[in-house]
């Protein structure tokens, strides 16, 4: 019985040891990112630590600065954030931006911002099955309030509409964040 005993510890040992193995090497191996602005955007960093980087963001990034909405973005969330690139921003009309990024217009651009913020995390499958599922295109609530719609325009590519009828098409998809996901879009979303 002595015997049976020593060998079960002995073979819980190396079992031990082999899922302490191989939990190390999982561990180690690299994050699965997405390249975004020349940048890759790591899923164990927040929305603002990876946008950061993306050299096609440093418009957006500049704008949530100055919205005061970094340690938002930096929080738990989880956030599905519709990203527009700076060429969606230069499409503005002329002025617009730099107008937004005054002091006294704090509250307007906090509104635009989160105009492109929804609370949860949407990955692109999940918003196509539920667009799929509605028809093809359905209504998501806004942080700032107001409602995005989301259109299913083929099997494979979505686009975001705005309370105006402006609509953005979806670029880069599910770029995985530690507190949310990032859809990059090509376009700016305007509230009502």
């Amino acid at each position: 019985m002595l015997k049976s005993a020593k060998t079960l510890v002995a073979i819980a040992a190396i079992g031990a040891a082999a899922f302490g193995a191989a939990t190390s090497l999982s561990a180690a191996q690299p994050e699965t990112t997405v390249m975004v602005g020349g940048a890759p955007m790591f899923p164990s960093k927040t929305i603002v630590d990876n946008a950061v980087n993306s050299k096609d963001h440093t418009t957006l990034v500049a704008a949530v600065k100055a919205a005061g909405l970094v340690d938002t973005l930096k929080g738990p969330g989880p956030f599905t954030v519709f990203a527009p690139v700076n060429a969606a921003f230069d499409k503005l009309p002329a002025g617009t931006v730099p107008t937004l990024l005054k002091p006294e217009n704090k509250k307007t651009l906090a509104g635009v911002l989160t105009y492109h913020v929804v609370s949860g995390r949407f990955t692109a499958d999940e918003l196509m099955a539920k667009a799929g599922a509605m028809g093809g295109s359905f209504t998501l609530k806004t942080v700032q309030g107001g409602t995005l719609t989301i259109e299913k325009t083929s099997d494979t590519q979505l686009s975001v509409i705005d309370a105006k009828g402006g609509k953005a098409s979806i670029t880069i998809s599910n770029v995985l964040q530690s507190n949310g996901v990032i859809h990059v879009i090509d376009g700016v979303l305007l509230p009502s």
